[in-house]
Parts: C-alpha cells; sequence; structure tokens
C-alpha cells in the first residue's frame, strides 16, 4: 500500500501543498484531479523523490520511502506529464539504458524492449534517433519504460498527452489489467471521463488542499450524476457558457 501522510510543499513561503493525505491498495486506480496550479504535479513529484516536502511522509508498504528511495524506485514506474527524453539514442536504446538502472540482465532486457517497442507501435522507428519522434511516440517510449520492470507502482502525471486514440484505449486497457493483478495505480489526470471509467475512488485537490476524497459511487449519490459536475462544484468552477458568451461580448465591443 502507498500511504501519503499530510504532505505539504513549500516554496519562499508559498504553499504549493498543504497537508495532504491519501492511500493506495493493491488493485486500485485512483483518480487525482485539480485545477492547474492546485498541487497535483508537486504531490506526484515528491511521491516520485524528485523534491522534498516540507512536512509529511510518504510510506510503501508502511515503511517510508526515504529510508531506501533507490529500492522504492525500483518498485514503482512514472510517467511525467512532459516526455523528457535523450533524443540522440533510438526508443530501443532508451529502453536498454532504462532496463540497466533497474538493474534488469541484458538479454532479458533486449527481449522486452524488442516486444514493447512493437506492442506499442514503435517497431518500425527502432532504430531512429527519439529526436525525430512525435510527442505521441515520445509518449508511448515514456510508457514502454515505465512497465519494463514490471512495477508494484504505477504513477501516472497527464499520460494521455499527445496520445491517438488506439494509443490512449491501450493505455487505458494496459491501466485496467495492472489494476486486476493488483497493482497500485495514481493516476493524475484532467480528462475526466477516462477517470470516471477506469477510477474506483478519487482524490479532488483545489488551492493546495484535499477537498473531496471518496469513490466515484458515493459521490454521484450524494452529488451529482456525473465527475465533470463533482468536479465543478468541489473547485468552485463557473459555468462555462456564461463565461464564454462574456468573453465574445467583450471582443465585439
Amino acid at each position: 500500500m502507498l500511504e501519503v501522510e499530510n504532505l505539504t510543499k513549500r516554496y519562499r513561503g508559498i504553499t504549493a501543498l498543504d497537508n495532504a493525505s491519501f492511500q493506495i491498495r493493491p488493485g486500485e486506480i485512483l483518480g487525482y484531479l485539480g485545477p492547474n496550479g492546485s498541487g497535483k504535479s508537486t504531490t506526484v513529484k515528491i511521491v516520485t523523490g524528485l523534491i522534498e516536502p516540507s512536512d509529511g511522509i510518504v510510506k510503501f508498504h508502511g515503511r517510508p520511502v526515504s529510508e531506501d528511495p533507490v529500492g522504492f524506485k525500483r518498485r514503482m514506474g512514472y510517467v511525467p506529464e512532459e516526455p523528457q527524453l535523450y533524443g540522440h539514442l533510438t526508443g530501443t536504446e532508451y529502453l536498454l539504458f532504462v532496463a540497466r538502472l533497474r538493474g534488469i540482465e541484458y538479454a532479458m532486457a533486449l527481449r522486452r524492449a524488442e516486444n514493447l517497442m512493437r506492442l506499442f507501435q514503435l517497431h518500425d522507428a527502432r532504430h531512429s534517433a527519439m529526436v525525430s519522434y512525435s510527442k505521441g511516440m515520445r509518449q508511448r517510449v515514456l510508457l514502454a519504460a515505465a512497465i519494463l520492470h514490471d512495477p508494484e507502482l504505477l504513477i501516472l502525471d497527464e499520460p494521455f498527452s499527445g496520445l491517438d486514440v488506439n494509443a490512449a484505449q491501450l493505455l487505458r486497457g494496459l491501466m485496467q489489467v495492472f489494476a486486476r493483478e493488483g497493482k497500485m495505480i495514481l493516476f493524475s489526470s484532467h480528462v475526466l471521463e477516462v477517470v470516471e471509467k477506469v477510477c474506483s475512488r478519487v482524490v479532488i485537490l483545489y488551492k493546495g488542499k484535499i477537498v473531496l476524497a471518496d469513490s466515484i459511487e458515493n459521490l454521484r449519490s450524494s452529488m451529482a450524476p456525473d465527475l465533470e459536475k463533482i468536479f465543478a462544484q468541489a473547485t468552485h468552477q463557473e459555468d462555462a457558457v456564461p463565461v464564454a458568451e462574456s468573453i465574445l461580448a467583450a471582443v465585439r465591443r
């Protein structure tokens, strides 16, 4: 189980994340939602070890991840929002590089890399430098790298960015299969319709604080029939139609 306890992050006196707590159990996909600037990416960066919290702790199977950060990262897969890759490497070379960092022996790594390049429809580009890849292709390489070592925990930060319809459907299916096999998934996204289809629980952030944390079923019965309306209520979003009408009126004056 992943446990996030009272995470707080301050930047020069400004609180980006305020006392956030949640859990992810084996076999669960947790939707992590919020408007831009609400603290989602800050949470993800703390959990993945990219930044340190100002306060709070992250535990994995009851043990603080700070006690063995390398061991934790070997049991975690991570897809960041922006695909930062070594463009001079081919897709296969990058996967082999990641496999080496994960401690996977070469023959197994090569077999997995070749299979994943084919399954993610990247086989034709396997010998091309990634600088020539489209954003969607780079995103698929990141997805392949994140699951290469069969992690227990998968952390996805806006993973659908740049993916075409087929790749998006594949990712959605992959998440469901991972959960069915007892993996844990933290899914940070703006794509509410996907969150509604694949997640059993959601956490909604607003201005750095968790304002809702419950099952989608409970939220539908207590707040609104769909996640979009629930999200709008929790984050105090204005009705888009009047705002759009005001924008058009402003440019026509």
